[in-house]
């Protein structure tokens, strides 16, 4: 291992010389050319206000309008998104999953990157995901891209793997326009929000602010057996844990852009959120050896105070050049998202552990993400095609600290405990340039063929050890996809993506990490990134009057990262990661919306998969595990009356692998109720998981340890909402969201982008 130079943290010197010098270019996108599989544009016109006598809440069923690269969801057709979070909006999705936790998963794989309007968020990544993911308003989207073989616009950074990208509202119609929702749940818990647009002349403004106070109590149960390879000896272990608090939420954001002149505009956006991370818990331990002989008998309770801190602020640079479809876009975003948290155990023992234990003992960590990201894209119809060509440098740092203490049961003096107390830094650069050219040969044939080169420089800091190490190498990754026109009504898609999903900051730091007296974790230095080649085939149609899509893919992944459990004493488990072994997955997902009858539409999709992993064992045998899975969603919209909607989503998600075992399948049922008071006002209650039969199960079975583990969540949680719109014209034919106060053309109010969002269309990657 090499010691590396350190240099200064979150250094924006060379990044804003880059956006001085990519000024000097001509380019992005305002008025895009069609892209070779578009259809050609509907221009509607403004319809003359109409005088409103009977509210509606007529809802329209998604409409995926597919990119050559993506599949494009309306989630606005959710009748729950005044009072839902983007989390609840990504479980309509297909083959998506976001459980309680806010885990993501798509197509039974956690390899997922999630984007704010193309682009990385600090907010997004590692443990901060899902926290951010339940905070986000569902109001504030206005759709999600699901790009399952990224091209080579996109940077593998975060993950490397298949990107969901949020897609946030923002209105360009002259004038005002506003929504405020105020919704209250079950237990305590409620939230609201307040935003608005401005447009006039030169000038736009948008904003808002949100607060929430939410959460989901559990209680987990994990059953244990530890085999002894020599003798087949077994000893056990049971842990049952109790969990609960409930998290406020708050955040802000503002943006403006400026035309300056026909061909140039400016925008800025500043973004702001906290939220808190307290919680109690109790656990209760018991342990015995092969002879069946109580090795330990206690309970442990924790109180942990603590809180989350983000903030973003972005500039960009739009510009049209002299020949019609060439544009150029100079992007800077940076993001910061910080966590905090102070744990405070005490341990009542009935029979203290052989290796002895702290009676009182304090923890505090500390988690601080930072990004800086510099792009530039030029678009221009050249060749007969449409050419891109792009330049990316982004800087993700993290800084992680764990200081652990024990406490004098007497005097209640500290003292630090040193062999549980650790400081971590980790520095990534990537620089990035990347071409794709479109086509179309015919009427029936369009492609897209894209190839990236990266350079990625790593530093990693053990602080508190004084061992520093880096690594550099360069990639180049390739894309390509094609359309075929079978008919008027039929289309077939092909792709083809490489990708690199390298190691996040967790999985690298090699300290072991003190979670209970059972259970210790740790990252590993020694990871490289894993190697993916996905290809799919897709077909898209109409069938009874219905859109439907059936795509099939394979994905084959070496060198992958998995966890992996085992044993560091007779009674502690550690899990950590390693380039473990190689995963293949493939399957066939559908999708199947619109209306079946006049009032009534339906979304079907589904996802029937099968993965196989080859995992190097501790022993040096290798394990074979397949799973084949269904998961999917069935949700039903029907207009009752003119003033009421009801909707009934099911969510089905399916077996998953998880490297030393699986995770089982588990389905839930949502009910929404949606009455139009007004024109303006909506009324709407909400059910989620109504029957509480949402959890967590997950297996772990090796020639050392069998494992089961369960958690049970407060799933069935009902909230009761208002919401109402203001500004623009009403009486307009509806589009799309439930309030069905959207006419052509008007994208709504939204929050415009949350921490870590950016200021242009979700469509554009690096």
């Amino acid at each position: 291992m090499t010691t590396l130079y350190r240099y200064s943290r979150y250094s924006a010197g060379p990044l804003l010389f880059l956006l001085c010098c990519g000024s000097a270019a001509a380019q992005t996108q305002t008025n895009q050319p069609a892209k070779a599989d578009a259809k050609p544009a509907t221009v509607k016109k403004d319809v003359p206000p109409e005088p409103a006598t009977v509210p509606s809440v007529t809802v329209a069923a998604e409409r995926p309008t597919n990119r050559i690269d993506r599949q494009v969801y309306d989630v606005k057709s959710d009748a729950s998104s005044s009072n839902g979070s983007a989390a609840d909006a990504l479980n309509n999705v297909p083959s998506v999953n976001v459980d309680p936790d806010g885990a993501l998963t798509l197509r039974g794989s956690s390899n997922v990157q999630v984007y704010v309007d193309g682009k990385p968020s600090a907010m997004l990544q590692g443990d901060n995901r899902g926290p951010a993911l339940q905070s986000i308003p569902a109001e504030d989207l206005e759709s999600v891209e699901v790009i399952n073989n990224p091209g080579s616009q996109f940077g593998n950074e975060g993950g490397g793997g298949p990107i969901i990208n949020l897609v946030m509202k923002r209105s360009r119609r002259p004038g005002g326009f506003g929504v405020a929702n105020a919704n209250y749940g079950t237990a305590g818990r409620y939230n609201g929000a307040l935003s608005g647009t401005y447009n006039e002349g030169l000038w736009g403004f948008q904003g808002g602010v949100n607060v929430r106070h939410d959460g989901r109590n559990s209680t987990g149960e994990s059953v244990r057996d530890r085999i002894d390879p020599r003798t087949n000896a077994v000893s056990h272990s049971i842990q049952k844990s109790r969990s609960n608090g409930l998290n406020d939420n708050a955040a802000l954001n503002g943006g403006v852009t400026y035309n300056l002149g026909a061909n140039d505009t400016l925008g800025a956006q500043l973004a702001y959120s906290k939220r808190s991370n307290d919680a109690r818990s109790n656990d209760a331990y018991l342990s015995t050896d092969a002879a069946g002989t109580v090795t330990d008998n206690y309970q442990r309770s924790t109180v942990r105070e603590g809180e989350s801190e983000n903030y973003s602020w972005g500039a960009r640079w739009d510009h049209k050049g002299d020949i019609p479809g060439e544009t150029f876009k100079a992007d800077l975003r940076v993001s910061s998202a910080t966590n905090d948290s102070d744990s405070a155990y005490r341990n009542t023992y009935v029979v203290r552990p052989p290796a002895g234990g702290q009676m009182d003992s304090a923890q505090q960590n500390r988690n601080k993400t930072g990004i800086i990201d510099l792009t530039g894209d030029y678009e221009a119809p050249l060749f007969g095609g449409i050419t891109k060509l792009g330049y990316k440098v982004v800087q993700n740092h993290n800084e992680s600290s764990v200081d652990y203490t024990n406490i004098d049961p007497i005097t209640q003096a500290g003292s630090p405990n040193a062999l549980r107390s650790n400081a971590f830094d980790m520095k990534e650069t990537i620089y990035a340039v990347y071409g794709s050219y479109q086509m179309r040969f015919n009427e029936q044939w369009g492609m897209q063929a894209g190839l990236r080169a990266e350079h990625t420089e790593m530093e990693i800091d053990q602080l508190t050890s004084q061992i520093a190490a880096g690594n550099s190498y360069a990639n180049l990754i390739p894309s390509l996809f094609a359309t075929y026109k079978v008919s008027d009504n039929a289309q077939m898609r092909f792709a083809y993506a490489q990708r690199l999903r390298r190691p996040m900051a967790q999985d690298l730091n090699p300290f072991v990490i003190y979670r209970d007296e059972l259970n210790v974790s740790s990252g590993n230095p020694k990871l490289k990134p894993a190697k993916t080649d996905s290809l799919e085939v897709g077909y898209e149609s109409r069938l009874f009057g219905l859109e439907a899509n059936l795509r099939g893919y394979l994905r084959d992944e070496s060198d992958s990262i998995l966890e992996r459990k085992y044993f560091i004493s007779p009674t502690v488990l550690l899990t950590t990661r390693e380039n473990a072994g190689s995963t293949r997955s493939g399957g066939m997902e559908f999708t199947l919306s619109g209306k079946l009858v006049p009032g009534l539409s339906l979304n079907l999709s589904g996802n029937l998969g099968r993965s196989e992993q080859t995992v190097l064992e501790m022993n040096g045998e290798q394990t074979k595990r397949t799973a084949s899975s269904l998961s999917g969603r069935f949700r039903l919209n029907w207009q009752a009356t003119s003033a009421d909607m009801l909707q009934a989503a099911v969510q089905a998600q399916g077996k998953m692998l998880t490297g030393q075992g699986y995770r089982e399948p588990n389905t839930t049922l949502n009910l929404t109720w949606r009455h139009a008071i007004t024109p303006q006002l909506a009324l709407t209650v909400n059910a989620t998981d109504v029957f509480n039969s949402n959890k967590m199960s997950t297996v772990t079975d090796t020639y050392t340890l069998r494992e089961r583990s369960e958690r049970q969540f407060d799933g069935r949680i009902v909230y009761v909402g208002l919401s109402y719109r203001f500004g623009g014209v009403t009486g307009m034919p509806r589009e799309g969201g439930p309030d069905g106060m959207r006419g052509p053309g008007m994208r709504g109010p939204g929050m415009g982008p949350p921490p870590g969002g950016g200021m242009g269309p979700g469509p554009g990657g690096d």
